[in-house]
């Protein structure tokens, strides 16, 4: 695992496309027991190497129920995007993951992470790629029908702060979905 998390954090496979140029983030181990697939860093995770180091990790792990240590124990928690550079700003915020990514890196890392019992899905990216035809038209309604894809994953929105005017409209994620969501990754990390 150590040989292939150098490899991937030595990546310069889309250099030239990159604003910043390369800077892969991941967490992972062989003993993982939840894995969380998101979308790509942030500008402020880019600067800091840190997965999940913004406003909209403070917010995962609160849905979670985890505090920042636990979050960050590689042993227990891996944090792999679907893309592993920041991407650039685009007109509406981040550009997409590079395309790039997924295929290179994710059958390998997830072929040494044998005890995870537990993923998480967050966004259209990381869903489309794990759920393929299963899931739903949109972010929406594939989270609505998040118990239909149990146990092995938990489809959830990108907790950015852009995205509160979704969560006003949507009370049924904080109301059904999170308590689920709390217990799963309880379990998963207690097993």
């Amino acid at each position: 695992m150590d040989a292939l998390l150098a490899e991937i954090r030595n990546c310069r496979v889309c250099a030239e496309h990159l604003p910043l140029g390369p800077r892969p983030v991941v967490q992972a181990s062989a003993g993982a027991r939840l894995l969380i697939v998101g979308q790509a860093p942030s500008l402020t995770v880019h600067k800091t190497g840190v997965p999940w180091d913004d406003k909209s990790g403070e917010q995962l792990r609160r849905w979670l129920g985890v505090d920042r240590d636990t979050f960050y124990d590689a042993a227990r928690i891996a944090l792999m995007p679907m893309g592993y550079c920041y991407p650039g700003r685009g007109t509406s915020g981040d550009l997409p993951p590079r395309k790039e990514c997924a295929p290179l890196w994710q059958h390998k890392l997830l072929a040494q992470m044998p005890r995870v019992a537990l993923t998480l899905l967050i966004g259209q990216y990381a869903q489309r790629h794990f759920l393929g035809k299963t899931a739903r038209a949109n972010v929406t309604e594939t989270v609505e029908a998040f118990a239909d894809y149990a146990p092995r994953f938990i489809p959830l929105p990108h907790p950015s702060p852009r995205n509160t005017g979704w969560f006003q409209h949507h009370p049924w994620f904080e109301s059904d979905v999170l308590p689920v969501l709390r217990e799963r990754v309880r379990q998963a990390l207690s097993g």
